[in-house]
């Protein structure tokens, strides 16, 4: 045999072993296991599979929940696709060729049938499966390290952020100034104007945020964060109850306040007061993104990013529904002078309300 035909023949048989398995590895998985760091039942599952080398033989890919934001995304659309109720879902969890197996016992069970059927020929779609296996103990459920995100936790942190001192008092000095021309049908497009404007910020500057932090990678990590946060806010709050202008306040500094009033009486009509909108939405941040942040964190580890967008309308319609009501009332007779003195008047029980709901949100995010 001559030297070129020994080399064909050595590289034909290199290729013969190589080949499979570099497609083997290319190709994609067939199933996913996803499993949280620390979760004793997950650790059960992959000591298992491990010793039964079900990984390679059924060809299932391994997905961390609780430290990466990526996979806990998938886990969550996977859920919604498949209809799996919020309090039953857990880790660990297999996803198999289009089913879903939750829990240790039934997911040991399905491995063991699945590679059984794989070695007879038979097809792994006839393996039975039982999620009600051990369903007790055999998963750390959403309720314990994944609770999904509670629509009242959203309308309870809107609230808060919606009643801000802040917020009423630009509104009252805009519409202050468009109603001395005389024009009421100009300060109503111009107060709703400057809703929407306000309204538009906040949603963009919150899927910013969100994006943001939902790439963060110690899920876990980053909830404790945002709890304590919540709480702090809440306790600033209730600081402003017992003694309010002292030291700090969770409103716009005092020292921003002379440029705010000059920027908000430079509106004279929809349009200006529209693009005002958007810079005094800037001078509002320190009085209004606590609670919002607060929100936006506890979406991007809690739930899926279409749930966290219908989550995001929600809360700014709340937030800016205030301004709303406010703009209808003064154009129909509401007197700005009289909704001033009502909003000095309560300043100290609208920190009460917020420092409550805050507080609240930040326990609840922390011992969930």
């Amino acid at each position: 045999m001559t030297k070129i035909a020994k080399t064909f023949t050595f590289v034909a048989i290199f290729s013969l072993l190589i080949i499979p398995q570099f497609n083997s590895a290319l190709a994609a998985p067939d199933g996913y296991l996803f499993y949280g760091s620390g979760c004793p039942h997950c650790e059960k599952v992959i000591n298992y599979f491990q010793s039964k080398n079900l990984f390679q033989r059924l060809n299932i890919d391994k997905r961390e929940i609780y430290f990466n934001q990526k996979n806990l995304q998938e886990f969550l659309k996977i859920c919604e696709e498949e209809k799996i109720p919020e309090n039953q879902r857990g880790v660990p969890m297999l996803f198999y060729r289009g089913r879903c197996i939750i829990g240790d016992g039934p997911i040991i069970s399905f491995a063991d049938q699945a590679a059984d059927s794989v070695v007879s020929g038979k097809s792994v779609e006839a393996v039975d499966v039982d999620n009600n296996r051990d369903s007790g103990n055999s998963k750390e459920t959403t309720n314990s390290k994944l609770v999904e995100v509670s629509l009242l936790a959203v309308i309870g942190g809107a609230a808060a952020d919606s009643i801000n001192p802040c917020a009423f008092a630009v509104l009252i000095l805009l519409m202050t100034t468009i109603l001395a021309s005389g024009n009421k049908r100009r300060a109503l497009w111009a107060g709703l104007s400057f809703a929407a404007s306000i309204f538009i910020s906040y949603f963009l500057m919150g899927m910013g945020i969100y994006y943001a932090l939902a790439t963060a990678r110690s899920s876990i990590i980053l909830s404790k964060i945002i709890a304590s946060l919540a709480i702090l806010i809440g306790l600033a709050n209730l600081k402003d109850v017992f003694w309010y202008g002292k030291g700090f306040i969770m409103e716009v500094p005092f020292s921003w306040r002379p440029k705010l009033r000059a920027l908000v009486k430079s509106a004279t009509s929809p349009v200006s007061a529209f693009l005002i909108g958007f810079l005094v939405s800037l001078f509002l941040l320190p009085c209004t993104s606590g609670p919002y942040i607060a929100i936006l964190g506890m979406l991007s580890q809690k739930t899926t990013q279409a749930r966290a967008i219908f989550y995001l309308l929600i809360y700014n319609l709340i937030f800016v529904l205030p301004m709303i009501l406010i703009t209808l009332g003064v154009c129909f007779g509401l007197d700005t002078e009289k909704a001033e003195q009502f909003r000095q008047k309560n300043v100290r029980l609208i920190h009460l309300i917020v420092a409550i709901i805050m507080l609240l949100i930040g326990f609840w995010l922390w011992f969930s």
